[in-house]
């Protein structure tokens, strides 16, 4: 059976996988919010389907896929895709493996400390607590019908185009500086490494941690950015005296340090980027040679 997988919510993450598995002579599909993005995906390979919160696919979107991931977040009023689409999903013929892509946010603030997988998600904020609810409801279906949930608990993403170095360039980096916090952190490709891995190990009912090996305060990754680029960090700034947007300041609220240990020990896998020294040191190269 050729393998087809279907992406909910073809983002960032998503595409860097799409294109690994299209080199394999896979099929990808997923959705998209706008026409924009459609053509862009329909140029790289990538079928696009249009699907918002109020929608539902049509029935052939989902003809011979064999993979599925989850990426959109919920909102106030659930997850849209499970709201729309589980009743599909579990007697879908061929259906071998399902990603729901959460947030290491469930687990709150642990004041530091190390969480791994088995620590609890009772201290979530709002935002992430809508995703431990998605979690549960996921799970309920592996348990239930069998459907072969994973669920990956995603730490901060950057890579190409999202990172300290592209902030510095664009003038938009800054350094909070809360003392003691830090925060975890993932490469955009070791998620589509995780998530390749785990197609070639499923585990349905698992649940994994992504993130790499060392939890960081923020203002050091911006500096560390700086010395790649050759440039003077910007000034630390008291995080209670910072200009940051609501979204931002709220990544300041949870300090804890998340545990990757079983992404190596299930999975095998090894980090391309292990910190994001070498995450940065790859993008600073990698923009230099495109400049």
């Amino acid at each position: 059976m050729k393998k087809h997988l279907f992406v909910f919510g073809m983002g960032y993450s998503a595409q860097a996988l799409a294109r690994t598995l299209l080199q394999e002579g896979w099929t990808v599909s997923g959705t998209v919010r706008s026409d924009e993005k459609g053509m862009a995906l329909h140029r790289a390979g990538i079928h696009p389907w249009r699907f918002n919160d109020d929608t539902t696919l049509p029935a052939a979107a989902l003809d011979g896929v064999t993979h599925v991931i989850d990426s959109v977040p919920p909102e106030q009023g659930g997850d849209p895709v499970f709201d729309r689409h589980r009743e599909r999903l579990y007697i879908l013929p061929g259906l071998v493996w399902f990603a729901y892509l959460s947030t290491t946010g469930v687990y709150g603030d642990t004041q530091g400390a190390w969480v791994d997988e088995s620590a609890p998600t009772t201290g979530a904020r709002a935002r992430s607590l809508r995703r431990v609810e998605a979690e549960a409801n996921w799970l309920s279906l592996y348990r239930e019908f069998g459907l072969p949930v994973h669920i990956f608990r995603i730490a901060g993403i950057y890579g190409p185009g999202r990172s300290a170095i592209d902030a510095l360039r664009a003038g938009r980096a800054h350094r909070a500086v809360k003392p003691g916090h830090v925060t975890s952190r993932i490469h955009r490709d070791d998620i589509a490494g995780i998530l390749r891995a785990s197609i070639a190990r499923p585990n349905p009912g698992a649940i994994y941690n992504v993130c790499d090996d060392e939890p960081a305060p923020p203002q050091d990754v911006v500096t560390h950015a700086a010395h790649l680029l050759g440039v003077a960090p910007p000034p630390e700034v008291p995080f209670d005296q910072a200009e940051l947007s609501p979204m931002a300041r709220s990544f300041y609220e949870d300090d804890r340090r998340v545990s990757n240990r079983r992404i190596k020990d299930e999975l095998d896998y090894r980090l391309l980027y292990p910190s994001y020294r070498e995450g940065l040191a790859a993008i600073a190269a990698q923009t230099s040679s495109t400049a």
